[in-house]
């Protein structure tokens, strides 16, 4: 069975590193650890569970390490979903935000979470 290391980043925490297999969300993975994150829905209709995708391994966009110095990392390469992500629109997608609860890795990455990521992205329209 596939899995891929993620790492949490969050701020006034230490980063926390899962192993999530390839068919268990980030959210799921976290759980599983001990490692307590917001989350509302479970379905990708809010964005409590909302993080920002910081790194990712193999997107050469920027300095070799995932991190793209003009611009945020591909989040597509880090994430692909259970069902399509309504409470984002495409420019937060393509900011790099991702719904944990739905989130299914694609690569070994690095993830910011916490309550200033979700303050970014504000109130979900679906809610």
């Amino acid at each position: 069975m596939t899995s891929y290391e993620v790492v949490l980043e969050r701020p006034g925490s230490p980063d926390h590193t899962l192993e999530v297999g390839e068919r268990e969300t980030i959210l799921e993975a976290a759980r599983r650890d001990g490692v307590r994150l917001p989350a509302d829905c479970l379905k990708g209709t809010c964005t409590t569970c909302v993080g920002r995708v910081v790194g990712v391994e193999g997107d050469d966009g920027g300095d070799g390490d995932g991190e793209t110095t003009d611009s945020r990392p591909d989040a597509a390469l880090a994430v692909d979903y259970r069902r399509p992500p309504q409470a984002l629109d495409e420019h937060e997608r393509a900011d790099g935000y991702v719904l944990l609860c739905i989130a299914l890795p694609q690569a070994d990455c690095r993830i910011e979470a916490g309550p200033q990521v979700r303050a970014e992205v504000g109130d979900s329209p679906w809610r």
